[in-house]
């Protein structure tokens, strides 16, 4: 009976070796077909394994290098989890490539499985499509383009044409210049605009505070709200946080929507600016965010509108380009963002401003600083 077991347990144990070759051969043969690279590092930081695809992004020779050393070639990107690689000499035309990092810890032990994704082709093609829509909106916005432009057009000519009039005194000559300057103006404003929109990208970007851009905005639009007797108050409760973006363009982005808010009040109304960081779970967009939200106590806005505020060339005021709002929300949507709004008549209008948190604040950060603890 003895023999009989130990002979049985050892066809088992052969069994059993047979299975674990095969399993080993197929996690080998899918850790080589697999597209993306695939890094194990153990609690130290230091790589255990590696696939084929991740020693193309990084290099031959993984096993037993530091991931920090390896990280640190990452350059964070204006989207949260991506990152830019500088490509190998004569690969891609010496292109730097671009990832997305993501990592998860085994179950059974200290170690950590890291995902980097070459999502090169995915991003110039998210790129293309931007570009595309933003085309096919200034191909819609042609039609109305010719109205926009030839009746500002159509009251300056009208205007400086009667400075031909020998007859005019020197008041009425001013009077006149003055109104077709006005108009100048605002066809300086909408080409400007219609400018804006159609790059639709970002001129630049650099990190700074958020309580600092809101405390400007505040400077800035404090003296039309007092001129109009709507009450401002704006409050940021970031901290020293701070956001990778364009200053200029967020800052206009924001200020349009104050003044929109401003504008759509009555004397006595008010208007609120406050600024508060989101965790993932309530954000919306599935990443930390910032949120900037713009409430007014105007008149609502209509269910029809809403649909139609973010158009191109609609706009509900007699001197405005109908731009505006369709800037802010490009300029939110190329920093990875987007703009809502919640408005109901007579009850006021709210626009959140969406933004999310610069890559250092993103789960993976730890990995790539070399942070392993659980």
């Amino acid at each position: 009976m003895f023999s009989r077991a130990s002979e049985e347990l050892s066809t088992a144990y052969n069994a059993l070796q047979g299975q674990v070759g095969q399993l080993t051969e197929r996690l080998s043969v899918l850790m080589g077909a697999l597209p993306a690279g695939v890094l194990v590092v153990d609690h130290q930081g230091r790589v255990v394994q590696a696939n084929l695809a991740a020693e193309r992004l990084f290099g031959a020779g993984l096993a037993g290098r530091a991931w920090a050393e390896l990280a640190a070639v990452l350059q964070g990107t204006e989207t949260p989890g991506e990152f830019a690689l500088a490509a190998a000499a004569g690969e891609d035309g010496g292109r730097a490539r671009r990832v997305a990092v993501s990592e998860s810890a085994l179950e059974a032990g200290d170690e950590r499985i890291l995902l980097v994704h070459d999502i090169t082709d995915t991003h110039r093609m998210r790129l293309t499509a931007e570009r595309n829509e933003r085309l096919a909106a200034m191909g819609e916005m042609v039609a109305g383009l010719a109205h926009q432009l030839r009746t500002p057009l159509a009251a300056a000519l009208l205007y400086t044409g009667n400075l031909r009039q020998p007859e005019l005194d020197p008041l009425q000559r001013i009077s006149v210049v003055e109104r077709a300057l006005e108009r100048l103006r605002y066809l300086e404003r909408l080409i400007r605009d219609m400018l804006l929109f159609a790059r639709g990208d970002s001129a630049g970007r650099q990190r700074f505070r958020v309580c600092e851009l809101v405390a400007e905005l505040a400077h800035t639009l404090e003296p039309l709200a007092r001129a109009r007797q709507v009450a401002f108050r704006s409050v940021c409760t970031c901290d020293a946080l701070e956001l990778v973006g364009d200053r200029k363009a967020l800052g206009g982005a924001l200020t349009n929507l104050l003044e929109n808010a401003i504008q759509a009040c009555e004397a006595g109304g008010s208007v609120a600016c406050e600024v508060a960081p989101l965790a993932a779970a309530d954000s919306g967009i599935g990443l930390a965010a910032l949120r900037f939200a713009v409430r007014d106590s105007g008149r609502g806005i209509a269910p029809d509108l809403q649909e139609r505020l973010f158009e191109p060339f609609f706009t509900t005021r007699a001197e405005g380009t109908g731009l505006g709002l369709a800037i802010a929300r490009g300029v939110a949507r190329a920093h990875g963002g987007d703009i809502a709004l919640r408005s109901a008549p007579g009850e006021g209008a709210e626009f959140t401003l969406t933004l999310p948190l610069p890559a250092a604040s993103a789960p993976v950060a730890g990995a790539l600083n070399g942070n392993h603890s659980p």
